[in-house]
């Protein structure tokens, strides 16, 4: 297919927004900070290309009505994340610190296919051995969707291209012991075993154990799946730098369940502030 046409827009953001804090939160893999204040994100076969101009408003480059149709979701642009701050604000001193600290983050809502893979290879890989994993992924075996200055742009490959690539060609992307399980998930999806889109029309703890009888899925990638798949922002993925805030500041307590339907976005602020400063 050729390279999609990009539509070039203004748009105005009138929440907490800050691209540097997104990609470094943690949750996304593939978009990158480019040259001349550019940011690029790709989705499924969405591209989008954003510059911030001045406070709350943005260049952005994506294909004619995505912004509103799919851009806008993404970037849960439908929620108040400084509304959701300061109803927390005065409830605890490292949460208040870390929502000060992590404002302008927001919880993406990624493609579902390419979060349990990504989140798969995540398992006791550091974020940047993660990141080059995916892209190898997606230049391999994915589709190309354009080029910019930094080279062409792919999307994430499909069930049915991994299926195809075989054991071999997944291992030499990095994915390690991990092959398998991004295999079997990519076989189940390829033959419709396991359909994803359907699985979003579940409730959150029947979407959490379907997903927890994928081999290689344990509690923390099926709540970063739903967290950041399904959208889901009731759901918090525990890894070593929550269980070291859980214990260093809130005395071994969980902290989480009194935040309720808004625990996965608690969550994302606090990880950020304790992996960040320690």
């Amino acid at each position: 297919m050729g390279a999609m046409e990009l539509e070039e827009k203004t748009v105005q953001i009138r929440d907490d927004f800050d691209p540097d804090k997104i990609l470094a939160s943690g949750q996304c893999f593939r978009p990158r900070k480019q040259a001349e204040g550019w940011y690029r994100f790709v989705s499924g076969r969405q591209l989008l290309y954003l510059r911030p101009l001045r406070s709350g408003t943005y260049t952005v480059r994506c294909e004619s009505g995505a912004w509103e149709t799919f851009w806008h979701g993404y970037f849960d642009l439908g929620r108040s994340y400084a509304a959701l701050r300061g109803k927390l604000d005065s409830r605890n001193d490292f949460l208040q610190r870390a929502m000060e600290y992590g404002r302008g983050i927001r919880v993406l809502r990624q493609d579902e296919w390419e979060m349990l893979v990504s989140f798969i290879i995540s398992q006791r890989k550091s974020i940047p051995a993660i990141r080059r994993a995916v892209e190898l992924l997606s230049e391999r075996f994915g589709e190309r969707l354009g080029s910019d200055g930094e080279g062409p742009v792919y999307a994430f490959p499909t069930a049915e291209a991994l299926c195809c690539a075989g054991e071999q060609a997944l291992q030499e992307c990095g994915l390690g012991y991990r092959t398998r399980y991004v295999l079997h998930a990519a076989q189940q999806a390829a033959e419709g075993t396991l359909d994803l889109k359907k699985l979003a029309s579940m409730p959150d703890e029947a979407l959490f154990a379907r997903l927890m009888e994928l081999d290689g899925v344990g509690k923390k990638v099926a709540n970063c799946v739903c967290l950041f798949g399904y959208g889901r922002v009731g759901r918090v993925p525990v890894d070593v730098w929550i269980e070291r805030l859980i214990r260093d500041e809130f005395a071994g307590q969980d902290p989480f369940p009194q935040f309720g339907p808004e625990a996965g976005i608690v969550q994302q602020y606090l990880f950020f502030y304790k992996r960040s400063v320690g």
